[in-house]
């Protein structure tokens, strides 16, 4: 597997334990500041299909951003194309943490679909 990039917040408590678990193991994985440099929009394309095209599964929903920009209304009418690129300009809006590598695409910690994806082989 090539090298992993982790979109993380300093402040992100699923970030931190996402972090863990990875060095845990021994997978070799580049941290990003999700705010400061948002997934790229290949990137988000990539998990958008790893999560078998649900838009909604990529956004922090959570989020001030996506709750003061209405995207619980919008959503459903945004097309791929116009998420993604809302996604790629706001990392705020961008479900945490979100790790992209070659051939996995995951957004949010979760322990066993995290395992189930990296050690598939």
């Amino acid at each position: 597997m090539g090298e992993m990039k982790l979109y993380t917040l300093a402040t992100c408590d699923s970030c931190r334990k996402a972090v863990k678990w990875l060095r845990a193991r021994g997978l070799a994985f580049e941290e990003r500041a999700i705010r400061e440099t948002p997934p790229t929009p290949a990137e988000l394309r990539a998990a958008l299909a790893a999560h078998g095209g649900e838009l909604r599964r990529l956004f922090n929903t959570a989020g001030r951003d996506y709750r003061e920009q209405k995207l619980g209304e919008k959503l459903p009418g945004l097309t791929p194309a116009a998420a993604i690129a809302l996604l790629a300009d706001n990392g705020n809006l961008v479900k945490r943490p979100l790790l992209v590598g070659d051939g996995v695409a995951l957004a949010g910690f979760d322990e066993e679909a995290w395992a189930a994806a990296l050690f598939k082989k």
